[in-house]
């Protein structure tokens, strides 16, 4: 299954809520499910207001896994594996699953700071300017640890892009299991995020958990 490449305000419409996947724009006015009274929080295309039709068990399941797998901008084969790696580690597959998925390096240089959006820092991360406790690290999905540093890259340093990131990182706050050091272009991993240390939507992921487990 490819990547998806449309208007990603449809994936928010299409699920509700909020995703935040155009960075900024979700906060402002602009942002399609609040700049319409009232808000265009029903799926996109010309029936989208008549599916009032109450979704089965399943339907509310497959929405679930749906909207957090948007969230994080992952595939569908990713996100098995993921859930699949939240199984072995023991404990409560849900907030493994989470916890999993907010570890990703692209997520983690998003939380930073560094990108206004998960697709940005994704390809900020596939291009090669980020290392890992000083290697170059190329893949979104690998996984950080509590110590772990994430800097960017000297030779991406005198990028335009990243000349003014310092101002960036200081307007932005970054969660309490990351420290970032704007005047260093860097961060570190405090602790991997708990379940009520995660900046993220009213997520149901033990509908997740019924999803996989049928």
């Amino acid at each position: 299954m490819a990547r998806y490449t449309g208007p990603v305000c449809r994936l928010c419409r299409r699920e509700g809520v909020k995703l935040y996947l155009k960075g900024a724009r979700c906060d402002g006015p602009k942002c399609p499910i609040v700049k319409k009274q009232p808000p265009r929080n029903f799926p996109p295309g010309q029936h989208g207001q008549r599916r009032t039709r109450r979704p089965s068990e399943y339907g509310l399941q497959l929405r679930e896994k749906q909207k957090v797998r948007r969230y994080y901008g992952v595939l569908e084969t990713q996100f098995r594996k993921t859930y699949a790696e939240a199984v072995r580690k023991g404990g409560v597959t849900g907030d493994n699953l989470l916890q999993l998925l907010e570890s990703r390096l692209d997520n983690t240089v998003y939380r930073m700071g560094f990108a206004d959006s998960r697709a940005q820092a994704r390809q900020l991360v596939r291009h090669g300017h980020f290392t890992v406790n000083g290697r170059k690290t190329d893949i979104p999905s690998y996984l950080v640890r509590a110590g772990d540093v994430i800097a960017v890259r000297n030779e991406s340093r005198s990028r335009e892009y990243f000349t003014t990131a310092t101002d960036l990182l200081q307007s932005k706050q970054a969660p309490e299991w990351l420290s970032v050091s704007p005047t260093e272009l860097s961060g570190r991993v405090i602790a991997l995020p708990t379940r009520d240390q995660m900046e993220i939507p009213q997520f149901n992921e033990a509908l997740i958990v019924e999803y996989y487990s049928r």
